[in-house]
């Protein structure tokens, strides 16, 4: 038939986008739990920072504004990481249609919890998490999830904080039907041979560009991690290796000039490193 050898093309090079963009998506999401788990471990050597600090007399004033400094950088990391991701109503809200926002195909429904964590921890920003902190229960999950799915924050607004990248997370859900109809079965069968060539370009095209969104948000999260881990793998020896020899010292009068410094550095790290969790990943 006229231009059949043309739709069949454009329908295997639309598959084949399809895949690519599927396993781009399954590496940020992987990421996503790894800089979690990595922010995780970050925030237990700051309060193992915090809680040595408390055991001296006499610290700097200096020392104390570090500290609040400190807590303020992993606010919205803590209240996005304290939730309950119920499954069933991570499920249910994804099956909600306007009310879970245009990516509510961010997988919100196949994301198991500890993906949901992690994908809310990566693009979530400061004033997301803050907004969430005021809320508590399931009045907390459902704003969280709402803010997965691109939702209005009933905390206050938010939105789509995660910009481009948490756009392309949503898949081709949160496109059109083109692309979800053809993996599918085949939306693109019973239409004339030209249009569909021409539908399944367009969704490639679409497929293609959200794929090279994800390929460099997936980049910059890996980076992202690997300072984090660097900093914290450091910053804990550091703290070992102090405390261990300063081990009879309870106040910070009777530290030398030198252990000062070593102190102020483990400082200065602790802020450096918290400061990472207020990066905005995939903007």
């Amino acid at each position: 038939m006229l231009n059949s050898s043309l739709k069949k093309e454009a329908i295997e090079k639309l598959k084949s986008a399809l895949r690519k963009y599927e396993v781009s998506s399954e590496k940020v999401k992987g990421n996503a739990i790894k800089l979690h788990n990595v922010r995780t471990y970050g925030t237990d050597v700051i309060k193992k920072v915090e809680a040595y600090i408390n055991t001296l007399a006499n610290t700097p004033k200096e020392f104390a504004k570090s500290i609040e400094q400190v807590r303020v950088n992993l606010a919205s990391f803590k209240a996005l990481s304290e939730i309950s991701y119920d499954e069933k109503t991570m499920i249910k809200l994804a099956g909600g249609g306007a009310a879970a926002g245009v990516a509510a195909g961010v997988a919100t429904a196949a994301l198991a919890p500890t993906a949901a964590m992690a994908i809310a921890t990566t693009f979530g920003t400061a004033s997301t998490g803050a907004a969430i902190s005021g809320l508590t229960g399931a009045a907390a999950t459902n704003a969280a999830l709402a803010w997965l799915g691109g939702g209005a924050l009933a905390a206050g607004g938010g939105g789509m904080a995660g910009g481009s990248a948490l756009l392309a997370l949503a898949g081709p859900v949160g496109w059109g039907v083109g692309a979800v109809s053809l993996a599918a079965g085949g939306f693109l069968a019973s239409k004339k041979n030209k249009d569909a060539a021409i539908k399944a370009d367009k969704e490639r095209v679409e497929i293609v560009k959200a794929t090279r969104v994800l390929e460099a948000t997936d980049a910059e999260i890996v980076h992202l991690k690997e300072s984090t881990q660097k900093l914290a793998i450091g910053l804990e020896q550091s703290l070992l290796t102090f405390t261990g020899t300063a081990r009879s010292i309870r106040s910070y009068t009777e530290f030398s000039q030198d252990q000062r410094d070593i102190l102020r550095a483990i400082i200065n790290n602790t802020e450096s490193m918290s400061a990472l969790f207020m990066k905005e990943v995939g903007k």
